[in-house]
């Protein structure tokens, strides 16, 4: 005789839905770091209650799980370690998430362009180096353009180029 097996045993006091939201948004932070502005449209795709999200965000707060400023420092460290880009996209990109232009400006700062495009290019030079000095040098000033970077930077690094 077959005998149905239940997948998972029921909890005998089921959480509320408050503590299943707040559990989904500890989940979406456990992943990567998140702006404000990432959990509030989090949130909202959830369709949660504005006294459920401002009750999250005080707890958030308190824990010190959500800060624009650790944020876009860390979002910057990331893109200048993985993939590096330019000063225009790394704007670009914080605009997206939402952090104020304040914090963007602040966070950019501390980031050394023309380092970061010399990176960038340097597997790019083996590939392109056989092609003739225009060539070359029009593809480099493409691919940093691409990249998010500022033609004063890209011409640094043309010029730096033998």
């Amino acid at each position: 005789m077959w005998v149905k097996k239940s997948a998972k045993p029921r909890d005998n006091f089921p959480k509320d839905k408050f503590q299943k939201l707040l559990d989904k948004v500890y989940r979406f932070l456990s992943l990567r770091p998140r702006s404000e502005k990432e959990i509030t449209d989090y949130l909202r795709k959830r369709e949660a209650p504005p006294n459920f999200a401002q009750k999250i965000f005080k707890i958030l707060r308190e824990q010190n799980l959500i800060n624009d400023v650790t944020f876009a420092n860390w979002w910057i460290e990331q893109r200048t370690n993985f993939r590096p880009k330019g000063k225009i996209a790394l704007k670009a990109e914080l605009k997206q998430k939402g952090i104020n232009d304040k914090i963007i400006e602040e966070a950019l700062s501390q980031v050394d362009e023309l380092k970061l495009a010399k990176k960038v290019i340097s597997k790019k030079i083996k590939i392109y180096g056989k092609l003739p000095p225009k060539e070359f040098q029009q593809k480099i000033s493409t691919f940093l353009s691409y990249r998010g970077f500022s033609w004063p930077t890209t011409k640094k690094v043309l010029d730096s180029l033998p």
